[in-house]
């Protein structure tokens, strides 16, 4: 079986199970796996790989030709959406990630005006050519994993976290419209990338514990996500960073194929609140395991995973650009050798 296949495979399989069909357990992300070091080797790096589509394509394809991973994740960094639509950027550097800034203030009520061109906008335009890259190149031997925020977070950009969540409790219904809004700009950027190549689609949209309760997340977020599963035609991958245990059991009934989930969720209890209806992906830690693990660090925690029936193995979030990329080769390899079946 091909990388693409595995993966395909892992990502529609029945939760929990080990997949006796498969040769080796999937290995992926649906966050970015660059890191600095990875950079020097393949000799393209940030902030130029954010705004050149060949740049980011053959940067992006390092995750497998280097790494060794089953996917390859076109984006890097969670701006594009928000550039493309009036935010202010910070592209960062080699060592240092995006961050946007609102250029328009937008109040909590005002009306959004979501730009009729924005895929023509070169925020979206990029990664849209850059996964038309990667797929001529490639073509079926490795899958591709598109990336496209959630409505939540793409208020976040265009409001600003804190005005966005005291709305949240002041006036509720103006944040559900804005979600609304928001949410076309998901399932249009999504679709395009599945136009141009894409497999499977991340949403990532960061509902954690810390920036929403699990009520919240319930009352404003589980019906969207629904709706976009509905909408995009293409297995989503939902991401949410920190400790999510507390809305699992909401996740799971959004019909998601998978939860990119984050290693303050014990292992062991993300597979017990997945259950039958949820597949699994990532809660290896980037800092213990990623950035400081020692080989025989590295190789517990492959095993841990497969004990725990992981879908799909790989890194919790957008790995630091500060970790070894030979840490990322190592765990990848470590899966593949731990996982094989005659």
């Amino acid at each position: 079986m091909t990388p693409k296949e595995i993966f395909l495979a892992a990502l529609a399989g029945r939760p929990g199970s080990t997949e006796p069909r498969l040769p080796r357990a999937a290995t992926g992300s649906a966050t970015c796996v660059i890191t600095t070091d990875l950079m020097e080797r393949v000799g393209v790096s940030f902030p130029e790989a954010h705004l050149d589509a060949e740049l980011m394509a053959r940067l992006s394809a390092a995750g497998h030709t280097e790494l060794g991973f089953d996917n390859i994740l076109p984006m890097f960094s969670v701006v594009h959406e928000a550039y493309a639509l009036g935010c202010r950027i910070d592209w960062g550097g080699p060592t240092r990630m995006p961050d946007a800034r609102a250029s328009r203030h937008y109040r909590m009520g005002e009306e959004l005006v979501i730009p009729a061109d924005f895929l023509d906008h070169e925020g979206c335009r990029v990664a849209l050519e850059a996964t038309k890259l990667v797929r001529q190149r490639y073509g079926d031997s490795v899958a591709i994993v598109g990336k496209a925020f959630g409505p939540w977070t793409l208020g976040f950009h265009l409001f600003g976290v804190e005005e966005f969540l005291i709305a949240t409790l002041a006036d509720p219904d103006a944040v559900r419209r804005a979600l609304s809004t928001l949410k076309e700009v998901t399932v249009r950027f999504a679709r395009a990338q599945i136009e141009a190549g894409a497999d499977a689609i991340s949403l990532p949209d960061h509902a954690t514990r810390e920036l929403c309760s699990p009520e919240a997340y319930r009352d404003f977020l589980a019906d969207l996500h629904r709706e976009l599963v509905e909408r995009i035609p293409a297995p989503i991958i939902l991401h949410i960073c920190g400790d999510t245990a507390d809305r699992i059991a909401f996740i799971r009934e959004t019909g998601v194929a998978c939860l990119h989930f984050d290693s303050r969720v014990p292992t062991r209890l993300a597979r017990e609140l997945a259950g039958d209806r949820l597949r699994l992906m990532g809660g290896t830690s980037n800092f213990s395991v990623i950035r400081e693990g020692t080989p025989e660090v590295i190789a517990a925690d492959v095993a841990e995973k497969l004990a725990c029936r992981i879908e799909i193995l790989g890194p919790e979030c957008a790995v630091p650009l500060d970790a070894p990329w030979r840490n990322l080769k190592t765990f990848v390899a470590e899966a593949h050798r731990q996982s094989a079946r005659p």
